[in-house]
């Protein structure tokens, strides 16, 4: 069978597998890679590898073995300086090793975003032990934010309001961390209006820029999502300067997902990953093209016409309650006759469950995002999970 390229994608989750999906329907290949078997994306690929991102000699023969044209990273917790050394013998990563190196952990994003470009961010310390986090938020002030230097979707995140709270953050932190690294940034507690996420598109025609995203979370995880984001004009093409500054210093093509706090009308610097984000789940709906469209196109050098809003649409996400390894879905037809909007319902695939695990999202299109937002909640709570054993 001939393809258009052959994708080695590294990490296989729920992300990864809507991405294997765009690029499959432009005739790629997609080799699926997790730690574990039966993962989300291996579903869907043309072939898998199982074996843990961070052992970098399993990482090196994953890549030797099937000599991927692109090796498309999903999750933070990688061996990157085998991604460096790989792209050095001509392999491409993807957006870049470098993007990969600086956004595997948050230390090296914030220092590339605040010290070589001077962007506005929050006060910040990193912190290896109690005693230094106790010295970050003397510098950072309380209430101060915990957060390891490598996890994803908020886990080991915690708000300290109290002095008193901050050797536990500091155990929840390490607790929840990814990878080898036992560090957290002790960062200021930004009183924001709001957050969003800017998804940015890294072309080899230009920088291009979706509609912000709004989006809110619980125990530092992401719960639902909409677009558009309300933000001034002015507030927009403050984000959009930044994320150009950072997406062209880090190189590469393909989507980032670059968060911003937002107070008033200033624009704070926040995270950025190099991939798709959960946030944007609601491209799904939203746009003409979804990010894991948008992502694949630009890895692949495809051009991206116009970026298109359909309407206002929000995501809202569907939870496990309790650890299965037998697990079963009810309510689908229910959450796909709500009324309000147009409707839209993805199950992940997980092969188990854990307590707050995201299972899949539910998505609408509607007149207004307060509106979407009602009828995303009222889907994703008619889809019931079946706990078997």
């Amino acid at each position: 069978m001939a393809f258009t390229a052959k994708i080695l994608l590294l990490g296989s989750g729920e992300l990864g597998r809507e991405f294997a999906i765009s690029a499959k329907r432009l005739g790629a290949q997609v080799i699926a890679c997790d730690a574990y078997a039966g993962a989300p994306a291996m579903q869907v690929a043309d072939d898998f590898e199982v074996f843990p991102m961070l052992d970098g000699a399993l990482l090196r023969a994953a890549v030797e073995k099937h000599r991927p044209d692109y090796v498309v990273p999903e999750v933070e917790a990688i061996r990157t300086e085998v991604l460096a050394e790989l792209e050095a013998e001509g392999f491409a990563i993807v957006p870049s090793a470098r993007a990969t190196m600086m956004t595997m952990n948050r230390d090296g994003i914030r220092e590339v975003a605040a010290v070589e470009l001077g962007l506005r961010t929050s006060r910040y310390r990193y912190a290896e032990s109690l005693e230094e986090v106790l010295a970050g938020a003397g510098h950072t002030g309380l209430p101060c934010v915990i957060k390891p230097v490598m996890s994803s979707s908020g886990k080991g995140q915690s708000t300290v309001r109290e002095a008193g709270a901050l050797e536990a953050a500091w155990d929840y932190a390490v607790a929840n961390m990814r990878g080898d690294r036992k560090r957290v940034i002790v960062e200021e507690f930004v009183d924001f209006d709001y957050e969003i996420t800017l998804l940015t598109i890294r072309t080899r025609a230009g920088v291009l820029f979706c509609p912000p995203i709004g989006h809110r979370q619980e125990r530092g995880d992401y719960q639902e999502s909409w677009q558009p984001a309300a933000m001034s004009a002015s507030a927009i093409a403050d984000a959009q300067d930044m994320a150009r500054k950072v997406v062209d210093d880090l190189g590469g093509y393909g989507i980032f997902g670059v968060e911003f706090f937002v107070k008033g009308e200033e624009v704070i610097f926040s995270e950025l990953s190099p991939r798709p984000h959960d946030t944007g789940m609601v491209t799904s709906i939203s746009q003409n093209l979804s990010e894991f469209d948008l992502h694949a196109r630009a890895v692949m050098g495809l051009p991206i016409p116009s970026i298109a809003l359909r309407g206002p649409s929000a995501s809202a996400v569907i939870l496990a309650d309790r650890a299965s390894e037998a697990l079963s879905y009810a309510g689908l037809a229910e959450a796909l006759a709500v009324p309000g909007g147009e409707v839209d319902v993805r199950i992940f695939g997980k092969p188990n469950s854990r307590p707050y695990r995201r299972m899949g999202v539910a998505l609408a299109l509607a007149s207004d995002t307060d509106t979407a937002r009602r009828v995303a909640a009222e889907a994703a709570g008619a889809v019931r999970i079946g706990y078997g054993g």
